[in-house]
Parts: structure tokens; sequence; C-alpha cells
């Protein structure tokens, strides 16, 4: 009998995009790696439960949703999260930074100084700039009265995202962009006292990410399916989405869709160039041994 994994989502960390398994296994996602992986079939995708602990009732969750979650899970997360600004007495000093996705697409945001870029790579940022240092609320406050000032959002939407990611200008104009926002952002009179300003060095994250020469992709996985699978090679991975070259074309994964199925690795080397769920497409619109992991 084939064995059996739960993915617990990707994770970034200091030596590059790891996809993490129940029971504490790891893979790591290097460009021209193999990902394969078969969805159980007679399975079904089930809840991942909230801040560390299994859903108690194991609910059933749509193939769709990014979050893997029930109703009540989910608002058991929502009340322990910063980003959903339900918590205001983290002790912490927080960064406010500025986040590049493509021309145009800049978003402001904040993060725990200990956690450093790695909210911005959880993201797909593929460059940022810090603004400021300081307390929770404090960078709070900043984070409403630049998207009122700048016009900038505080969230952009993965599927905007990945369609530019092929067609990226130069770093020398990426980090203009910043620049230009970043300065307007500190000659605002309305800073607040209790947050540290910070000079604008920007962090690009292009070759992090694997972008260079990254080809347009055809399509992108609207759900995993009991019985499907997916099969290619890594082209580039940006925030939780895998970039892989298939038998059918490039099409992008969000990882986060991977989550609370039971998946197993596939029979066969013809598996690991296929995609058998279903896919959005975008152009249209615009081994061996011994089994001891899916790859």
């Amino acid at each position: 009998m084939a064995r059996v994994w739960r993915c617990t989502g990707l994770r970034w960390r200091g030596d590059g995009p790891l996809l993490c398994w129940e029971g504490g296994r790891r893979s790591a996602l290097p460009q021209g790696k193999a990902v394969a992986f078969g969805v159980v079939g007679e399975g079904r995708r089930i809840c991942v439960g909230a801040r560390g602990n299994a859903c108690p009732v194991r609910t059933g969750v749509s193939g769709r949703s990014t979050g893997a979650r029930c109703e009540e899970c989910a608002r058991l997360d929502r009340a322990h999260s910063v980003a959903a600004d339900t918590i205001a007495d983290d002790p912490r000093p927080y960064h406010v930074y500025l986040a590049w996705f493509g021309p145009g697409m800049v978003k402001v945001g904040i993060t725990a100084v200990e956690r450093g870029s790695a909210r911005l790579l959880e993201q797909g940022a593929v460059c940022f700039a810090w603004l400021g240092r300081g307390p929770l609320m404090a960078a709070r406050r900043a984070e409403e009265m630049l998207r009122a000032a700048l016009k900038v959002p505080d969230r952009i939407p993965y599927a905007e995202k990945r369609v530019v990611r092929a067609g990226l200008p130069t770093v020398e104009e990426r980090f203009a962009e910043l620049d230009v926002l970043h300065g307007r952002a500190l000659s605002l009179d309305t800073w607040p006292e209790s947050l540290e300003p910070v000079p604008f060095q920007a962090v690009d994250h292009f070759g992090v990410f694997g972008l260079d020469g990254l080809p347009a992709a055809d399509g992108v996985v609207s759900e995993l399916v009991a019985g499907g699978a997916v099969g290619g090679e890594v082209l580039a991975v940006a925030g939780p989405d895998l970039h892989l070259a298939t038998g059918r074309g490039v099409f992008v994964l969000d990882t986060r869709l991977m989550t609370g199925w039971e998946l197993t690795a596939p029979a066969g080397e013809e598996a690991r160039d296929v995609i058998t769920v279903p896919v959005r497409e975008l152009k249209s619109e615009g081994g061996g041994g011994v089994q001891d992991g899916l790859f």
C-alpha cells in the first residue's frame, strides 16, 4: 500500500523554500527539481485546524479554499491574528514596509521585527523596503495613514501577482518606484512620533524566487480533487506559488491548495509530468527504490 502524506504548507527559510509535512519532514524546492504527487482517490479534504490544533470534528472543506479551514477553525485562527487586527497588546516591535510585486503594484504592511523578511517572502514580494520600526499600534496607525496618503492597498490578490512575474522590469526600475513612495511616506506630517523612520534600502527577491527567464504561465491550478495528479519541474517559487513545467505547459500551483488532502507518490515516471486536476487557462484569457516521500 502506498504511503500517504499530509502537507502542512510551504515555508521560507534561510536556505530557500521548503514544503513541510505532518511528522516534521521537509522537502526542499530548488529550481529543476521534479515535483509529483497524486491525491488519494477515496479521500476528501479535511480542515487543517487552528493555532496548531487539529479540527475537533475533521470537517470537510472546499478544494478551492486556500485557507483549508472550516468556519469555526477560521474564526479561532482570526481571533489570534495580527493580520486580522485582533491583537492590540503585542509587546514586540514591528516593521512597516512597502512591498513591490510589479509595475504599479505596491502594498503597505507590517510584520514583527523578529520575523525579518519572512513575511515578504511568504507574500511573493519581488522587492521591498522598510519604512519604520516601533510599537504595534503605531505601526498600525502608520499602515492606515499610508494607505490613504499614498493610495496603496494593504493587499494585492495572488491572481494579479502571478500574471506579471514573467515580464518584470529591471531592478533599477523596481527600486526607483519604491524609492519615490518611500520618500513620500517619510515626508508626511502625520508620521507617528513613536515610529522610528528607516532610511531607504531596497531588498530584491528576484533571484531568490528564480524569476530570471521565467516563461509566462499557461494556467493556474484551481483546485485539487480526489484521484487527480500534479507533476512537473520547478521553474520558480514565489510566495506560496510553484511555477511548474509540465507536459501540458507551464502551470502555477498555489501550495495552500495542497493542505488538508492525503497525498501519495505517483506510480511510474510518466506520472511525473502531468496535470490531471482542474486548471484555469491564462493565455486563452489574455523510480525505483524505497518510497520515502512524495519527491
